[in-house]
């Protein structure tokens, strides 16, 4: 039943996977990469499955071998939708990716301004929070962003919501000193205005 079970989910066959659960699968069996149907689902961007699932009690807390769930995907990928769903399951916003970071940090340097909006105001996650590469979502914005309008929104919704402007690389260079040497004017001001 697990072998249909999945790629039923990442296939979006509502009947296929409500009738596999009436028959007694197991919600939250674990393929060979270690996902659930939930983030078979997720990785697929079936949010119609991932709602069902959701609703009849898959667990998306469960990291596959990715160290991926519904939460640190959704948000690293910019799929608003499920990273809704996964914050009114009570997704647990302290998990983090195989870089150390938190959901925030990804949709960050990605551009993804509405999934940082939607983690800023309505989760708990940690705007600090310092990946392995010793990066907080508001170092990463900067040097792996293009320094563009999204990234500009961006820094400035981290900086409202209380980024530290002087945690520093491992190097000891600011996101103020990052924008500067890379000719992000707009994100330096940004960043100026807000006293660093």
């Amino acid at each position: 039943m697990t072998r249909e079970f999945i790629p039923s989910a990442e296939a979006g066959d509502l009947e296929a996977v409500k009738k596999l659960l009436q028959d007694g699968t197991d919600i939250n069996a674990q393929d060979e990469r270690g996902r659930t149907a939930v983030m078979s689902a997720t990785y697929n961007h079936q949010t119609e499955m991932v709602q069902l699932l959701i609703s009849q009690g898959a667990d998306i807390n469960i990291r596959d071998h990715q160290l991926n769930n519904v939460f640190l995907y959704a948000g690293a990928e910019g799929m608003l939708d499920i990273l809704q769903l996964a914050i009114h399951a009570g997704a647990d916003t302290k998990l983090t990716n195989r870089y150390g970071g938190t959901a925030l940090i990804p949709a960050s340097e990605r551009g993804h301004v509405e999934v940082v909006r939607e983690l800023l105001t309505r989760t708990d996650i940690d705007v600090n929070h310092i990946n392995r590469l010793h990066w907080t979502a508001l170092l990463e914005a900067v040097i792996l962003g293009n320094g563009g309008g999204k990234h500009q929104q961006i820094v400035q919704l981290l900086i409202d919501h209380g980024a530290d402007r002087e945690i520093t690389d491992a190097e000891g260079i600011t996101p103020l000193q990052h924008a500067e040497s890379k000719g992000y004017r707009e994100i330096a001001a940004i960043l100026e205005r807000a006293g660093s």
